[in-house]
């Protein structure tokens, strides 16, 4: 008969999240499959627990998930841990969940810490409906158009982002959902140095540009209002655009006004009043 595996979170920055259940669960299995196993020591030692552990991370998954399932199949238990937070969320763990699937192995989840849902919690923002979107692609074009799939997206969206990726990934959101979008970004969560910055996408790119990013950065983006049914097309908007700088608007007003009312790029608009002078 196989053995279980256990998916056990560990804290994302405060050793004092872990729970009793987590803790036991650890000392209760046969072995310890680890992203970084140096790390995972480190929390076992702080636990006074002593078990045998596995490498298994992004780049040894097939290797790595032969290992712990030919053990499983053996009637091990095991745990599977990540550095910190959830595993198999935005993990390579959910290809091995995936794996026990198939093989009809027990699969139980231990309740703990998770950033995405502690950033969300705190947010100010609505939480009855999101999307998570995990961290987006180091390519801008790529990147770009991950964003541009979220553009009619009414749900809260919440990202991971590092830090020398931040003030590029800011600059994106901005362009693809406007200056006034609400973001939260919640840095450092349950650490000394956290910090929970609500804001606009305009103000946020202003502060890390003036304010060099540390730490890791769980970013939490309101989402687009109802679409009517009649909503106005780019066309439309820019239309509008043409009218307010007719009667008296700058043109850099009249853009900030429309994509405010409209929650339409600024950018974007711009290009279309540029690229259809006409309309």
């Amino acid at each position: 008969m196989a053995g279980t595996l256990y998916l056990v979170p560990t804290p994302i920055g405060n050793l004092g999240d872990i729970s009793q259940r987590m803790a036991d669960t650890l000392a209760q299995v046969d072995f310890i499959a680890a992203e970084d196993t140096r790390v995972t020591l480190k929390l076992l030692n702080h636990l006074g627990i002593k078990k045998p552990l596995l490498s298994y991370y992004r780049h040894n998954t097939g290797a790595g998930g032969e290992a712990v399932l030919s053990r499983l199949l053996a009637g091990e238990s095991g745990a599977l841990v990540t550095d910190a937070g959830t595993p198999a969320v935005s993990d390579p763990g959910e290809e091995l969940v995936a794996q026990c699937a198939r093989e009809e192995i027990p699969v139980v989840a231990v309740p703990g810490p998770c950033a995405l849902i502690t950033a969300l919690s705190v947010s100010g923002l609505p939480t009855g409906r999101f999307t998570f979107e995990g961290f987006l692609a180091m390519n801008r074009k790529n990147r770009r158009t991950h964003l541009e799939s979220l553009r009619e997206e009414e749900r809260t969206m919440i990202f991971y982002e590092a830090p020398h990726k931040l003030c590029a990934t800011l600059q994106d959101l901005r362009d693809t959902f406007g200056g006034e979008r609400r973001i939260t970004l919640c840095r450092e969560l349950t650490k000394l140095h956290e910090q929970v910055l609500r804001t606009t996408l305009d103000q946020a790119l202003e502060y890390f540009n003036d304010t060099p990013p540390r730490g890791e950065f769980v970013l939490v983006v309101e989402g687009g209002g109802p679409r009517a049914a009649d909503a106005l097309s780019i066309e439309d908007a820019a239309r509008q655009v043409k009218e307010l700088v007719e009667q008296g608007d700058s043109m850099r007003d009249a853009i900030k006004k429309v994509s405010k009312k409209l929650e339409i790029s600024k950018n974007r608009l711009y290009q279309e009043v540029l690229q259809n002078p006409s309309v």
